[in-house]
């Protein structure tokens, strides 16, 4: 009996022994788990964090680099818009004497007119009363004394270079030999400065030449400003119209005719062949013989 006993504890002992140890190196091995495990937790933390800070330093570098890209772009970019907004705005750069040149080679008669057409043909009345009582005749009293009287005076409508204008009826076209030759001369070059320059024939339109007295008398009570001391009495004067102009074959709808006409009047005007008065309300030039 005792023994069967002692079997039973021994087999209890060894049994609560084994449940023991089982139970100790199951939490042993759940320790040694756990502290396995924080280390790995802290290498991929540590990890992470490294990446992180290599994300960081290439961040940096990446935002050095575009600021120094943005420093080294800013002065040319400030550069350019002075650059492009100056000139256009505020002034215009003269072109180089080689691209000047470069024209007058293509365009050997290039079109110039005058600086001003009021400095150019600044001449008064009372210069052109001085030339008409030295190269003019005595005043006519009517149409008729001028048509029968030829001293002094010749017929001055029949010219291929230039027309009477239609509506010319405050004058008749006779002039004395002097003006005559003066009108066709300069409506001569007129047509001659066209053909240089490369544009279509025109022909001058003449809208004044001799008036009676008669003629003035009648005109003054239309035209207020009308003179009665008129240089076209002495047949010395003739009034060319500038805005209007008989074509030949086109016509130029522009200023480029009066600017070709402008440079015809100057260089008779610097000869010494006439005076000259740029008209601005009568659209015409007023020229008197020299």
């Amino acid at each position: 009996m005792p023994v069967i006993v002692m079997r039973r504890l021994k087999k209890k002992f060894y049994l609560g022994f084994y449940f023991v140890t089982v139970a100790t190196l199951g939490l042993v091995r759940a320790c040694m788990s756990a502290v396995s495990a924080d280390p790995a937790v802290s290498v991929s933390e540590a990890a992470a964090d490294s990446a992180a800070i290599k994300l960081a330093d290439a961040s940096v570098a990446e935002a050095a680099e575009a600021v120094q890209t943005v420093e080294a772009e800013q002065p040319a970019a400030a550069l350019e818009v002075t650059t492009t907004d100056t000139p256009e705005v505020k002034q215009t750069p003269a072109p180089p004497r080689s691209a000047l040149r470069r024209a007058e080679r293509r365009h050997p008669h290039p079109i110039l007119s005058v600086p001003s057409f009021q400095s150019a043909f600044p001449d008064v009345e009372d210069v052109h009363m001085q030339a008409a009582h030295r190269w003019g005749i005595r005043p006519i009293e009517g149409r008729r004394e001028a048509e029968k009287s030829r001293s002094g005076l010749v017929f001055a409508a029949a010219d291929p270079f230039y027309v009477i204008d239609r509506g010319m009826k405050s004058s008749v076209p006779y002039l004395v030999p002097r003006a005559q030759e003066l009108l066709h001369e300069i409506a001569r070059n007129f047509m001659d400065s066209l053909s240089m320059k490369g544009l279509p024939v025109h022909k001058l339109i003449v809208t004044s030449m001799l008036r009676t007295e008669n003629d003035v008398r009648e005109l003054r009570k239309t035209n207020f400003n009308a003179s009665p001391q008129s240089c076209h009495r002495f047949g010395t004067t003739f009034d060319i119209c500038y805005n209007r102009y008989r074509p030949v074959r086109r016509l130029v709808r522009d200023d480029t005719l009066k600017w070709v006409l402008s440079e015809v009047l100057r260089d008779e005007r610097v000869a010494g062949r006439c005076w000259i008065k740029y008209e601005v309300k009568q659209g015409c030039f007023h020229i008197t013989c020299r």
